[in-house]
Formats: structure tokens, C-alpha cells, sequence
């Protein structure tokens, strides 16, 4: 065999080669982009079930309007957020927006269940209890789907740092992905939602 032939195969071999490690770094990346719908899929039911929340807690509330005002306010800003991070999830600004916005939601929710306990007959709502038991389920697929995002961009993440993978992604422009994380401890845990029925 010729040198050339030989060094036609080489060719043939390594051009083979960043064809499949770019075809795995698309696929690594789509499959990041679709763990990002899960989380908008399921704060787009959270942000509808929050006015609902705030319409049966009107009823009992009649001299907290501040509050009920905070909490809309609160979940029309983290739903912008959501809708301008899912116009573009590898925005690593937007989805760190998005990450703000929640936590900010996290905190008004928390200072609404904190006065909702001065209304033990809104609490004992049957209303209530179902919206309770609605936005429960949805924050727990809201943490599995933040878990599978944050679980897909490290995959990616480290498919792109490996040799000589790395190479392909620079050549090929490939951004790092960034995790769903906020910033303070506090604010990792879900939006404690707390209705039980007054004894």
C-alpha cells in the first residue's frame, strides 16, 4: 500500500471520528435543550395555579390585597422569565434570570403561607386543600425536572471538556451549558406550601 493510500485512510479515519464526536455533542445539547422544556412545562402549571390561590384566598384575605398583589406580581415576573428562557434555553443570562425570578417567587410565597396562618378558615378550604395538593405535585416535577436539566448539561458538559472532544466543540463553536442553580441555600429548597385543615 502507497503512502498516499495510507495516509488517505488515516484521513478517512479521524475525519470519521469528529463526525460521530460532533454528532454526540448535537445530540448531548438537544437532550439538555428538552430536560429545560420539562422545567417550563412544569412552571407554566405552577404560574396557573398560583391566581387561582389567590382568588379562593381573596374571599378570607379581604385586608391583605399587599400581599395577594406580591404574590401576582411575583408570578407575572417569573413567568416572563420563564418565557424569555425558553425562547432560548442555552441563554445562560435568561435561565439565570429565570433562576432570580423563582427565587424571588419562592419569597413571596413563603411570606404569603406565613400570613395565611392567621386564617385557619382559609386553610380549612376545601378549595384550598385541592389547590394545595395541585401545587405540591407540581413542585416536586418541578425539582425532578430542574434535577434532570442540571443532569443532562453536566453530561454535555463533560462530553465537551473530554480530549479530543474539546477540540471538536471549539472548532465547532459549542457553548458549556449552564445549570438551573440559585444562589443563596435558602432558596434551593422548593416553595413551601403548607395548607392543613385547622383542628
Amino acid at each position: 500500500m502507497s503512502g498516499f493510500a495510507i495516509t488517505l485512510i488515516v484521513l478517512a479515519v479521524v475525519a470519521g471520528y469528529l463526525v460521530i464526536v460532533y454528532n454526540r455533542l448535537v445530540s448531548l445539547r438537544n437532550r439538555h435543550a428538552n430536560a429545560f422544556s420539562q422545567i417550563d412545562v412544569q412552571l407554566q402549571r405552577r404560574y396557573e395555579l398560583i391566581p387561582n390561590l389567590v382568588e379562593v384566598a381573596k374571599e378570607y384575605m379581604k385586608h391583605e390585597s399587599e400581599t395577594l398583589t406580591a404574590v401576582i406580581a411575583a408570578r407575572n415576573n417569573a413567568n416572563t422569565a420563564r418565557e424569555a428562557a425558553s425562547q432560548s434555553p442555552d441563554n445562560a443570562k435568561k435561565v439565570n434570570a429565570l433562576a432570580t425570578a423563582e427565587s424571588q417567587l419562592g419569597s413571596v410565597m413563603g411570606g404569603f403561607n406565613l400570613v395565611m396562618e392567621d386564617y385557619p378558615e382559609l386553610k380549612a378550604d376545601e378549595r384550598m386543600a385541592d389547590l394545595h395538593r395541585d401545587l405540591t405535585s407540581t413542585e416536586n416535577r418541578v425539582g425532578f425536572a430542574r434535577q434532570a436539566y442540571s443532569d443532562a448539561g453536566m453530561v454535555y458538559n463533560t462530553e465537551c471538556e473530554k480530549f479530543p472532544n474539546v477540540l471538536v466543540a471549539r472548532m465547532c463553536a459549542f457553548q458549556s451549558a449552564d445549570l438551573f442553580e440559585v444562589d443563596a441555600i435558602e432558596k434551593r429548597d422548593a416553595v413551601k406550601v403548607s395548607f392543613a385543615k385547622a383542628s
